[in-house]
């Protein structure tokens, strides 16, 4: 496998780190910290059409995405380094596998208790997320390690074309409370599976599309190739939208990119943003050079190592909000985006004194010693 040759001077613990994958890392979970406390707070008199709340739903249009894409490259390089130090047997797999599995599904119970309904919020104690999702990734990279690129490419083909060919099966004209409650075992397990929020069809497309960002770390010409025809698409889902006198994105209903369900136009539009931005954050880290911005973007590194962590925190942040505005009349326009911009923009700073003051309290931190106690 390629993709593990190159590293940084910058060191943690035993482990060399890709200062611009921490960079992506941290600016995905931002972008999914933005959308959240936006729904939670959106502006009075504001309707999908506005094009504040456009650019809103674009950033969260595109930060699930690459939040997906970077989490699926972390899982798969891990895995990859544990197949070349030899790792083979199902129980050395089982003891990789087992704490990833086990605590990103119980993050994704502890982020659904801290925003449930019962408390002014949007999920129920047991609906799949986007933490169920990196569970199965998980849980399917032993798999996926073995897989050549060919195979993996056919299989995003596959993830891209399944919404035309599940039509209604995922739930194309739900609502939000449709796609998050389940009645019984098998409406749980087809939430999970193909229409929940972040079902694994056709979602493992990203998680897919970071194992080849992995594999092909050093050819950034290929992936250049690859963002390249993923502009060309982008451009043409523009024209079909102007033709068809349909609106180009919504979070849901008609138009050419859907994020609930996810349409195939919005899989390779995403797909391409997710790679563009990569791509552009990189820089000439890969080749033994400096990531994009030098120094100058260093701030989001420690944000970039605990992810996970702030994903759940800024869930009881806006648990708390969600239960005292039940009632309450929606902030005006400038208060709601200041509010927005403040709760996204805290978690720099927090997560810069985390890591000076207590870097292994953690989710992250919690992985590593659950792994190194079942190695």
């Amino acid at each position: 496998q390629a993709g593990h040759m190159f590293y940084t001077r910058r060191e943690r613990g035993d482990q060399m780190r890709l200062s611009h994958i921490d960079r992506i890392k941290a600016i995905a979970v931002l972008c999914m910290v933005e959308v959240h406390t936006a729904a939670i707070i959106p502006p009075a008199g504001m309707s999908m059409g506005d094009p504040a709340a456009f650019v809103a739903a674009a950033f969260g249009g595109m930060a699930a995405p690459l939040f997906v894409m970077i989490s699926g490259w972390a899982i798969y390089m891990s895995a990859s380094r544990r197949m070349m130090g030899g790792l083979t047997s199902a129980d050395e797999w089982a003891s990789w596998m087992v704490p990833r599995v086990a605590l990103l599904a119980s993050c994704q119970i502890l982020v659904n208790l801290l925003l449930n309904t019962d408390r002014g919020g949007r999920f129920e104690v047991h609906t799949p997320g986007v933490l169920t999702l990196l569970a199965i990734a998980a849980l399917l990279a032993p798999v996926l390690v073995r897989l050549g690129m060919e195979i993996r490419i056919f299989l995003m083909l596959v993830m891209i074309s399944s919404p035309m060919i599940m039509g209604d099966v995922s739930g194309t004209d739900w609502s939000w409370w449709d796609r998050v409650a389940s009645d019984g075992m098998s409406e749980w397990l087809s939430r999970l599976l193909w229409n929940g929020t972040y079902p694994a069809v056709p979602w493992m497309f990203y998680v897919l599309l970071g194992t080849l960002v992995y594999d092909l770390s050093d050819s950034p010409r290929t992936r250049e190739r690859i963002i390249a025809i993923g502009l060309i698409a982008t451009i043409i889902t523009l024209l079909i939208s102007v033709r068809e006198k349909v609106p180009w994105a919504l979070t849901e209903g008609d138009a050419v990119l859907t994020f609930f369900p996810a349409s195939s136009s919005f899989l390779v539009v995403s797909g391409f943003f997710a790679l563009l931005a990569h791509r552009i954050l990189e820089g000439e880290e890969s080749s033994g050079g400096e990531p994009f911005g030098g120094d100058k973007l260093s701030f989001l590194e420690p944000l970039g190592r605990i992810t996970l962590t702030v994903y759940v925190a800024h869930f009881a942040v806006l648990g708390l909000v969600a239960y005292a505005m039940q009632g309450e009349p929606r902030l005006e326009l400038v208060p709601a985006f200041a509010v927005t911009i403040g709760h996204t923009l805290m978690w720099i700073p927090l997560a810069k004194a985390h890591q000076e003051l207590i870097p292994e309290i953690s989710f992250e931190g919690l992985l590593r010693k659950l792994s190194q106690s079942t190695r």
